[in-house]
C-alpha cells in the first residue's frame, strides 16, 4: 500500500467491476454468449472480438463500450448487445457465477460495523448492478446503489454528485480501478483510493489517486 495520510470519512463509495467485482469470473462466458447470439440472429457475422477488449472498456457507458468492442457493428447489431449483455450477465449471477474479489464482503462488513456508510456508483446498468450486490449477498451492507443505468448520468462525476447531495454525504472516501473513478472523486472534492489489484485498465490511471492498495483489507488499515 502506498498511502499518505487520509481525513477520515463519514462514508466509502465503490465502483463494482474491478473493484468489488472480479468481472472476468463472470463475463468472459457472456462475452462468448453474446456474440454467439448476434451471429445467430445475422447482426454481427464477423469474428468474436478478443474478450479483453471488453474487459479493457470495464467503466465506460456502455454505448462508448459497444463501439471500441465492435466498431464495425450496426446501431441495431450494439442495441441487441446491450439486451443480451444484460440478460447473459443476470443469468450467470443467478447461477452462481462471478467471483467477487477476496476479502471484499468480509472488509465491507467491518467498514459497517465502524458506522461507516457504503454506496456504490456504477457506469453500469441498474439492474446489473442491484443483481451483483443482490447474488453475492452484499445489498444490506449499503445504503445506496447508484448506476449510471438508473439515473441517467453522463459522467461518473454527476453520479457521485447526485448521490452525495441526496444523502448530505460531506466527507467520503472514492474507491475504485479506472481514471474515472479517480476523477469522480476529484471532482467531488473526495479522497480516492486506486485498486492496483486489479488488471482492467492501464496502471498509469490511477496516477492521481490519493492511496493505492492491492489488497482489498488495506481499506481498513486506512482507517487506523
Amino acid at each position: 500500500m502506498t498511502t499518505n495520510r487520509l481525513p477520515q470519512p463519514e462514508a466509502v463509495i465503490f465502483d463494482m467491476d474491478g473493484t468489488l467485482l472480479e468481472t472476468a469470473t463472470l463475463l468472459v462466458e457472456v462475452h462468448r454468449r453474446v456474440f454467439e447470439t448476434l451471429r445467430e440472429e445475422g447482426l454481427y457475422t464477423k469474428e468474436t472480438p478478443p474478450v479483453e477488449t471488453l474487459l479493457g472498456c470495464l467503466g465506460m457507458l456502455l454505448d462508448d463500450i459497444w463501439r471500441k468492442v465492435m466498431p464495425d457493428g450496426s446501431e441495431e447489431a450494439r442495441q441487441r448487445a446491450d439486451v443480451l449483455l444484460l440478460q447473459y450477465e443476470l443469468d450467470g449471477l443467478a447461477n452462481g457465477e462471478g467471483e467477487l474479489y477476496p476479502y471484499v464482503e468480509d472488509t465491507l462488513r467491518q467498514l459497517k460495523a465502524r458506522g461507516l456508510k457504503l454506496f456504490v456508483a456504477s457506469n453500469g446498468l441498474e439492474a446489473y448492478v442491484k443483481g451483483i450486490a443482490h447474488h453475492k449477498g452484499l445489498t444490506e451492507l449499503f445504503d445506496g446503489l447508484y448506476s449510471a443505468g438508473e439515473y441517467g448520468t453522463t459522467s461518473k462525476v454527476d453520479l457521485v454528485a447526485r448521490l452525495l447531495a441526496d444523502h448530505g454525504i460531506t466527507s467520503a472516501w472514492m474507491v475504485g480501478d479506472r481514471s474515472s473513478d479517480v476523477e469522480a472523486g476529484k471532482g467531488n472534492g473526495l479522497q480516492t483510493i486506486g485498486c492496483a489489484y486489479a488488471v482492467y485498465g492501464r496502471a498509469s490511471e490511477l496516477d492521481d489517486a490519493d492511496v493505492h492498495i492491492n489488497d482489498f483489507r488495506e481499506i481498513v488499515a486506512l482507517l487506523d
